[in-house]
């Protein structure tokens, strides 16, 4: 009795379906090209990816069902681990840098008139549309060590240059440094939306009960953001750890491992070394961090809603 009405229910269902498919078949007709642009371009090459990991695939040899040979090479290679590293440094820094100074810039604008609003959400948003190639020839050329800008005016004080980009104690920094000053456009524009759909009349109560500025913005705008916080630093953490044109623009990952990082670990292992099937397992673990950091600061961050 219970398969049958099982069948019974996923019968009603189907038909469900089907009526809600011929009702809105031109918004799907619309939706079509995108789902087809979507197959092609991410979704087939996302699983082709998940099978080259197992396999030893290069494009001059044959190739080789690997089994899980390739994860067992990424866990025990030096060079992952040192660009594990790196990564988290990398975002362990700037993602709460980027987060809560875009909450703070935020802040400050909204409690400014219309136009300088404007004004500066144009301005903190124009870096974001920049292209970071263009940014990141900008700042090697500032770390430079003979004609740098940063160098230029430490002469100023007496000091000797320093080989920013060159010497594995301060190379790392130097992409931090960069990454920290350049503004998070995306998240103060964020913010600012979320800031205006927050009720006067919770501000109006607190200032009845004698808040200040400040505990209203503790007590009533961050909690509020709290969604939006939760967002930003998800994106954040995505994008950092997915660090790259920085990286080859700027250092090549070196010197050494210094400022190795796992996409451009990946990079390198594909289409420098052509082994690609490594270079796909790589990839998948990537992924299953991201996953999982991902999964670990939603239930952490939203753990009050």
């Amino acid at each position: 009795m219970e398969i049958s009405g099982a069948f019974k229910n996923a019968g009603k269902n189907l038909k469900r379906t089907g009526k809600q498919i011929r009702k809105n078949y031109a918004a799907y007709l619309f939706l079509l090209p995108k789902l087809i642009l979507f197959t092609l371009f991410i979704a087939i090459p996302v699983v082709w990816a998940f099978v080259l990991s197992f396999q030893e695939y290069r494009i001059t040899e044959s190739n080789i069902f690997a089994g899980l040979d390739n994860y067992k090479q990424v866990l025990e290679s030096e060079a992952f681990r040192e660009a594990l590293l790196n990564t988290t440094i990398y975002t362990v820094v700037t993602v709460p840098f980027n987060v809560i100074t875009a909450l703070i810039a935020a802040s400050l604008i909204h409690s400014l008139g219309r136009f300088a609003q404007n004004f500066f959400r144009a301005a903190f948003y124009l870096p974001t549309v920049t292209s970071m190639v263009i940014i990141a020839m900008v700042w090697r050329w500032m770390y430079n060590y003979e004609f740098g800008l940063f160098n230029y005016v430490i002469g100023w004080f007496g000091m000797e240059p320093i080989n920013w980009l060159g010497q594995t104690n301060s190379a790392l920094m130097a992409i931090i440094i960069m990454q920290m000053l350049i503004p998070f456009g995306v998240g103060i524009i964020l913010y600012l939306a979320s800031m205006s759909s927050i009720s006067e009349s919770l501000y109006e109560a607190a200032t009845i009960d004698g808040a200040n500025a400040f505990q209203k913005w503790v007590r009533i705008t961050i909690p509020m953001l709290t969604p939006s916080t939760v967002y930003l630093t998800l994106l954040s953490t995505i994008g950092s750890f997915q660090v790259f044109t920085q990286i080859i623009l700027m250092t090549g990952g070196g010197p050494g491992y210094a400022t190795e990082t796992l996409v451009h670990l990946i990079y390198k292992t594909g289409f420098r070394d052509f082994e690609f099937g490594l270079a796909a397992a790589q990839s998948v673990v990537l992924f299953l961090i991201i996953l999982v950091i991902s999964v670990f600061q939603y239930r952490v961050l939203n753990r009050r809603n």
